[in-house]
């Protein structure tokens, strides 16, 4: 991605991966068949580092793990900056820069402590609920104005939530709704994002993301550090942040040469491979109602970051055309 791009839109991806929202100026000529596949395959190991968390959740504490898996969104600060040099640490808001990536890693860690209690799957799916928050929080936080259609897909997007959780039904461990947590945590941080687009470039969300949440898990580590005592956890926590590094920058990559309505709708896979991976190594399946709000969540979800699109763009030409009608009141 051209760090300097203006973003006009945003997309919104679940709370396990810690990259920001990215734009869809491009600069460069779109490339959007490599951006899937490159967003797919990210996710795809990020899957798989989720896999291995909730593995070794079981033995470590989950802010071990996050800082482990933290240090591959270092590998892609130190990528930027070899990349772009210094200059992505100049930001016009730190303390705004500093509170987001603190969001980042608590969201993270609250949903290792929950997927360390349910499946895979099913905190996948609930995870999902990402985009409806998003959008609450913009319409109460910036006053972005929102449709009837966005707020009954959001409606139906927390009601199939619902059908995943059952609460009252006793089917879930309570933990799933940590997960709901970490979700909204998330999502706070993606209006944070969206309030330092217009100041700081991607590189710099980045940067600060990597930094803030290193410190701040490095400040909690001697509490909870345990050492791996099998060559199994060593090849985890080495894998874990060996993938996570390479997830990172695959989806910054997609992000870059892609338009991000495009790649949006591969985070979803996400419930494919969460599914996958549940079954393969903990043998867990989720149920027909988990799949049944999983699949109005996708819909919904996939409907909403289209209304977005087009009404980010909407607002885009609303502002050209007041710059062109200068006599004119906006």
């Amino acid at each position: 991605m051209s760090c300097a791009v203006e973003r006009t839109e945003d997309i919104v991806i679940p709370v396990t991966p810690s990259s920001p929202i990215v734009p869809s100026a491009h600069a460069k000529p779109v490339q959007n068949g490599r951006g899937i596949l490159l967003m797919a395959f990210g996710f795809f190991l990020f899957s798989a580092v989720d896999t291995q968390a909730k593995f070794l959740a079981q033995d470590f504490h989950p802010i071990q793990i996050v800082w482990i898996r933290q240090l591959g969104l270092l590998v892609g600060m130190f990528w930027l900056l070899g990349w772009h040099g210094t200059s992505i640490l100049r930001t016009a808001r730190p303390g705004m820069q500093v509170i987001r990536g603190a969001l980042a890693v608590i969201s993270a860690t609250i949903f290792i402590f929950a997927v360390r209690e349910v499946p895979l799957a099913d905190a996948v799916a609930v995870s999902f609920v990402a985009p409806f928050i998003v959008t609450i929080f913009g319409a109460l936080i910036l006053r972005e104005p929102v449709g009837i259609r966005r707020w009954v897909a959001v409606a139906i997007g927390f009601a199939g939530t619902l059908i995943i959780i059952r609460p009252g039904a006793g089917v879930l461990h309570p933990a799933i709704l940590l997960v709901v947590v970490a979700a909204a945590l998330f999502s706070a941080r993606q209006i944070l994002s969206r309030m330092l687009a217009a100041q700081d470039r991607t590189a710099t969300t980045v940067a600060y993301t990597a930094l803030t949440g290193s410190l701040l898990l490095t400040l909690a580590l001697p509490f909870v550090w345990a050492w791996p005592t099998n060559a199994t956890q060593w090849l985890l926590f080495v894998s874990i942040a060996a993938m996570a590094a390479v997830a990172e920058l695959m989806v910054i990559k997609a992000l870059e040469i892609a338009q991000a309505v495009a790649v949006a709708p591969m985070q979803y896979t996400m419930m494919i491979w969460g599914t996958f991976y549940g079954y393969l190594v903990f043998g867990q399946l989720p149920d027909f109602w988990t799949l049944v709000g999983a699949a109005v969540i996708i819909a919904t979800g996939i409907y909403v970051i289209n209304r977005e699109r087009i009404a980010a763009r909407e607002g885009h030409m609303r502002m050209v055309a007041s710059r062109e009608k200068p006599g004119e009141p906006s």
